[in-house]
């Protein structure tokens, strides 16, 4: 027979209840309602079943409970601020004011031509993600399509401005 998970007395089992069910937050609900019925003595293959999650990551937040007590339990990405931006605010300035005109090439931007113009100031090779990202954070209407929707087409076209065709029904 597996052994239990010990829990250790931070806060009583009475205590864990009202938590659980104060919780606002439902990652920190779900922790502190595994952490309750851990330390109710609730073997852990039934608390995988009520709360969805596997073994591995109850063991992972009882040992974070065991060590940090109610510090240790809740959603740590809210405290995770991501990667630092590609550009500093004075290169997403100069990237500002070379969207105001053409591009390198003369035409329009796009991702790819924005993901090649911050390239060559960080020197480093930048996906073509990251150009469309800058694009639309700075506000700029990218692939906008010139296709005409349902409501202003002419009767007799569809949404993209065609004429429809009616197909014949194959012969059996």
């Amino acid at each position: 027979m597996p052994r239990r998970i010990t829990i250790q007395p931070h806060l009583s089992v009475e205590e864990l209840e009202a938590s659980y069910r104060k919780a606002k937050d439902p990652v920190e609900r779900t922790h502190y309602q595994i952490i309750w019925l851990l330390a109710q003595g609730t073997p852990t293959e039934d608390v995988a079943t009520v709360t969805g999650y596997c073994r591995d990551w109850i063991r992972q937040i009882a040992r974070r409970y065991n060590k940090y007590g109610i510090d240790g339990l809740g959603d740590r990405r809210h405290e995770n601020p991501g990667a630092e931006p590609l550009l500093s605010p004075e290169q997403q300035g100069e990237l500002w004011e070379a969207l105001q005109g053409p591009a390198p090439d003369g035409k329009r931007w796009n991702s790819r031509k924005v993901a090649e113009w911050i390239s060559a100031r960080i020197n480093r090779p930048v996906a073509m993600q990251r150009g469309w990202d800058y694009l639309k954070q700075m506000g700029f209407q990218v692939g906008r399509s010139a296709r005409k929707t349902a409501e202003n087409s002419r009767d007799g076209e569809n949404s993209v401005g065609k004429k429809t065709k009616r197909r014949k029904a194959k012969k059996r």
